[in-house]
């Protein structure tokens, strides 16, 4: 069968059906979110470098916020747009390792919405947690295509995963996202459900990589627009602009133009466009030096550079066209602000850092209360008011009349520095203190999801095992030489179970014929390696420009067999136990399948993993 006819079925099976009554009359949703995009990376903001009409277009037809915030990088942006709450709370403390997942003890924006009777879906990267139930299916997404990771290693083609399961994508990452977007809203107005579309697109994220199209437009383009510093002699290496990843960057920045395009060419050709609220943001400053509006700090820093992003909301016949909004705003206010808008009640009983913005959306001109907007990132913390940014030095800048934050004023107001530092230590220790101490296993085996994902990013080499490369998110695990040597996880068995094992692997002819062993407590599933798997990286030939982050291969599919696993925490372990060549096996993932059928499982209720 067709992989588009396949994917247009299962999404009907998803939002079939009647809708429920508290969605009766309620309009769609379409959130966009692009990876490591700047403030300055489109034409509406005055960018002569590169054209992106449609986005633009978002502006002209609906409201644009001046000065709207994000965090210094992905996966925190993503967590505070889920929650409405500063990502701290969630136990969002990194990017990978873990660190990315969104505590399960929180409640999600898809949450409010499914429970509202939406269909709802996201396509692209989640980046909030792999594992069910931190998977998106766990976190109130009827529907999730795309990858689960921090970056990816090749964006043509690539092994992404549909609800759970591996497959293979189709064509350009970005391009794929947005056809099955485009089906999933096709298929729910057919069946006449309200729908809440999650598109987090991972581009320009690196590696940099675009179809030609967009390529052979800016490979030689001269750029009229430069970083504020590109002039500044004694500059370092990594302090100057790397014309080809700025070019590459571009390129991609109006490749998701032209998706967002046929996005809302979608929404009026079904004639929804109008009862469609389409919300496009980005979730850090850019991943380079290049212009940026002259601001400081780019992806990573809380100066205004590293944090600032386009907030563009449409909603015709309700948002007044053109218009702009001055207050402040940041991604932890999107959540109430839509459930409000959508008139449906938010799930979650926690209290929210944010607040709805419909009022500012709708032109409503009464009493808005200035409020501060804390940034942070690796222990440093900024915090923003209407008028005024404290850096995380302490140091304090008149945002209106110094954008840049040239210079310090904290010695002229001395008086306003100090309330502005008393609230960061605040903050500090209500929100930040316990970022980061909680003990989260990786969570295996719950009996809602047939699949489980361990992949060699989540995994603890020992020995002489390291990861491919240092940014893990995308690599494997190579150097598997000693029988001293292992690979382990600390999981969290949720229900008693048999599952099905999977393993990833590459391997040359000469050193195949190992034997491997998992074991987790008293469990034990033996296997050899029988079949040779030679396969160099792939990537390398999409690339732009070189990338810091690993390439990738086509690993083999190796069934191990079925183990059974008792409900508990322990280290789910993989050694070798002979080793007749140089090496074991160069290893990618673990995918454990449920095997249904199961009584035990049945019966027993599944335990809630810890947050």
């Amino acid at each position: 069968m067709n992989r588009k006819i396949r994917f247009a079925l299962l999404l009907a099976a998803v939002v079939g059906g009647v809708p429920s009554a508290p969605a009766a009359g309620k309009p769609n949703i379409v959130v966009i979110l692009t990876d490591d995009q700047g403030w300055g990376d489109l034409s509406l903001n005055g960018n002569k470098n590169l054209s992106t009409p449609n986005i633009d277009s978002l502006a002209r037809a609906g409201t644009r916020f001046e000065r709207f915030f994000v965090c210094p990088v992905c996966s925190p942006t993503r967590a505070e747009l889920l929650t409405g709450r500063y990502h701290p709370r969630g136990g969002v403390y990194s990017t990978s390792a873990g660190g990315e997942r969104l505590d399960l003890d929180e409640s999600t924006i898809a949450d409010s919405f499914q429970a509202a009777g939406y269909a709802t879906a996201a396509f692209g990267k989640w980046h909030n947690g792999m594992q069910y139930p931190y998977h998106p299916n766990g976190r109130g997404f009827d529907e999730f295509y795309g990858f689960c990771s921090g970056h990816w290693g090749d964006y043509f083609s690539p092994p992404l995963e549909h609800n759970g399961r591996i497959v293979k994508g189709n064509g350009f990452c970005i391009n794929d996202f947005t056809d099955k977007a485009i089906a999933f809203i096709e298929t729910a107005h057919r069946s006449r459900k309200p729908f809440f579309a999650y598109l987090p697109y991972n581009t320009p994220h690196s590696p940099m990589q675009v179809p030609d199209r967009w390529w052979n437009a800016f490979k030689n383009k001269s750029l009229a627009m430069r970083h504020r510093d590109w002039k500044k002699p004694g500059l370092r290496p990594n302090q100057r602009e790397n014309l080809p990843h700025v070019r590459c960057a571009l390129a991609m920045c109006e490749n998701i133009d032209w998706n967002v395009g046929r996005l809302l060419k979608t929404l009026d050709r079904l004639g929804i466009a109008d009862n469609t609220i389409v919300v496009f943001f980005h979730d850090n400053g850019p991943n380079g030096v290049r212009w940026n509006g002259g601001m400081k700090g780019r992806k990573g820093s809380t100066d205004e550079g590293g944090v600032r992003s386009p907030l563009l909301v449409r909603w015709p016949k309700q948002i007044p066209a053109g218009s702009t909004v001055t207050p402040i705003a940041a991604a932890i206010d999107l959540l109430p602000t839509l459930a409000d808008c959508a008139g449906i009640p938010v799930t979650g009983k926690k209290p929210l850092d944010g607040r709805s913005l419909k009022p500012l959306l709708l032109g409503k001109t009464g009493f808005w209360k200035d409020r501060p907007i804390f940034s942070h990132w690796r222990g440093r913390v900024s915090v923003r008011t209407q008028q005024f940014r404290l850096d995380h030095r302490g140091q304090l800048f008149d945002m209106t009349i110094d954008p840049g934050q040239t210079t310090n004023i904290s010695q002229k107001h001395p008086q306003l520095a100090r309330q502005l530092r008393d609230k960061v230590a605040t903050w500090k220790r209500d929100v930040l203190a316990k970022l980061g101490r909680a003990n989260r296993p990786f969570t295996v085996g719950h009996p809602d999801a047939e699949w489980t994902q361990l992949p060699a990013r989540d995994a603890r080499p020992h020995g002489g095992i390291r990861h491919s490369n240092r940014f893990p998110n995308c690599a494997y695990l190579v150097n598997w030489t000693s029988r001293d040597d292992k690979i382990t996880w600390p999981v969290e068995v949720a229900a008693d179970g048999r599952f099905e094992i999977t393993l990833q692997y590459a391997v040359p002819g000469a050193d195949v014929g190992a034997s491997i062993e998992l074991r987790f407590n008293n469990s034990r599933l033996k296997t050899t390696i029988t079949t040779p798997h030679e396969v160099p990286p792939r990537g390398r030939e999409h690339d732009r420009v070189p990338r810091r982050e690993s390439y990738v291969k086509d690993f083999r599919d190796l069934k191990m067999g079925v183990i059974e696993l008792s409900r508990g925490r322990g280290d789910l372990e993989l050694r070798a136990t002979d080793i007749p060549g140089k090496q074991v096996l160069e290893f990618r993932l673990l995918m454990l399948r449920r095997v249904p059928g199961n009584n035990r499982s049945r019966r027993q209720k599944p335990r809630t993993p810890s947050s």
